[in-house]
């Protein structure tokens, strides 16, 4: 009974999903991206695609004074770790981020601009409106959730 018990808590205690997770969070001046990667062995080289064109707010990217967005406008910029990304305008919907390996527990984060097309708080956009967006690599799509966030089941000692 013990060992069963002991067994179910082990369960419990380990995330429903290993893999890419991307946290979305509101802030002013600049909004923030999280990477992180929680699976178990080293994940090679992988581009994520995080296409904010799916969600229903009409969400875009904000980076220069002029443009597609409104007031507030901030560059992608890097805060945590780095990686490449795609040319992104201002108005664009998707980025491109191509990472080489990950390590289990790594994190990487990136603060920008985002607005909001269809609302009248244009350049406050929080996790409710990421509902939608997609997050993409290596064949697998994960949607956005109303806290902002997406998990991509990536793990390459689970495939």
């Amino acid at each position: 009974m013990r060992l069963i018990a002991l067994c179910l808590a082990t369960t419990l205690a380990l995330p429903a999903t290993a893999g890419v997770t991307v946290q979305f969070r509101d802030g002013a001046p600049k909004d923030r991206f999280t990477l992180s990667y929680d699976g178990n062995c080293p994940l090679g080289p992988t581009q994520l695609v995080i296409d904010l064109g799916t969600a229903p707010a009409g969400l875009i990217f904000d980076i220069t004074a002029a443009g597609a967005g409104v007031e507030v406008f901030q560059p992608l910029e890097w805060v945590q770790g780095a990686a490449q990304t795609s040319d992104v305008s201002d108005g664009d919907t998707m980025l491109t981020v191509s990472l080489d390996q990950w390590a289990p527990g790594e994190v990487r984060a990136f603060t920008v601009d985002i607005d909001d097309t269809t609302s009248g708080r244009q350049i406050t956009v929080d996790g409710s409106e990421m509902v939608g967006a997609t997050l993409r690599a290596d064949g697998v799509t994960a949607l956005f959730d109303a806290s902002g966030s997406a998990t991509l089941p990536l793990d390459p000692c689970t495939s």
